[in-house]
């Protein structure tokens, strides 16, 4: 049977007192890849901090890796977040730190201790995205590909089980968004992450596509088309 990863269901979503989503129903398994559309302001973005414990859920009924979202607190939300990787359309790296130090970083903030074992992990995602000898670089050195990359290990830091992301090809050009595309599906299938993709770019969904959520008038339409315009 399959591991249920994201479970909403009759989740009503606020930001503040304004109710954002409501009757939200949704079931996400094991290693599945779901794109999230709609368009600025429907509510993609409450859903995704809904899943990572930014905004706590308050109606309905929700569960996440294993984490009840209904039994969330500021005490309970790093552990929901170290079964999580995040990854940004504007990668969020330390500036002042090259490639090792940022994962090192991350690695330390989420409770790792064995400077070894912290090396070891860190080598293993660089050449799981394609990066091995490039940890030696400052962010300012490398390309955006190469920087969305790095975001992308970062996310693998802690072998999620979820990766939430949020636009990863907004800021990049169409050849290299196909490339990251293919890391994230390869991601998926080769370590049996679900992700959970929010989008504006269909050409991207026309060339990988999966299966589609979209937020439209207060609710989250599940395996929804796009009208190719």
């Amino acid at each position: 049977m399959s591991e249920t990863i994201v479970e909403l269901k009759g989740a009503n979503i606020y930001q503040g007192s304004s109710l954002i989503l409501q009757d939200v129903n949704i079931n996400i398994n094991k290693g599945e890849f779901v794109y999230l559309v709609g368009k600025t302001g429907t509510g993609k973005s409450s859903l995704l901090k809904t899943l990572y414990g930014d905004i706590y859920l308050k109606e309905g009924t929700g569960q996440v890796a294993g984490f009840d979202l209904r039994q969330m607190d500021w005490k309970k939300v790093p552990y929901l977040r170290r079964t999580l990787g995040v990854v940004f359309q504007d990668f969020q790296l330390l500036t002042d730190r090259n490639v090792n130090d940022n994962l090192k970083f991350v690695l330390k903030a989420t409770g790792w201790k064995d400077v070894k074992l912290m090396d070891e992990k860190i080598s293993d995602v660089l050449d799981k995205v394609g990066l091995k000898s490039k940890g030696f670089k400052m962010p300012f050195e490398m390309s955006g590909g190469e920087q969305q990359r790095v975001d992308i290990a970062r996310a693998l830091l802690n072998s999620p089980k979820l990766i939430l992301a949020d636009e990863p090809t907004g800021n990049l050009d169409p050849e290299t968004s196909d490339e990251i595309m293919q890391l994230l599906f390869q991601i998926s299938r080769d370590y049996g992450a679900t992700i959970i993709m929010a989008t504006h770019d269909y050409m991207v969904i026309r060339k990988f596509p999966a299966r589609m959520m979209r937020t439209e008038k207060g609710k989250v339409v599940d395996n929804a088309t796009i009208s190719m315009q």
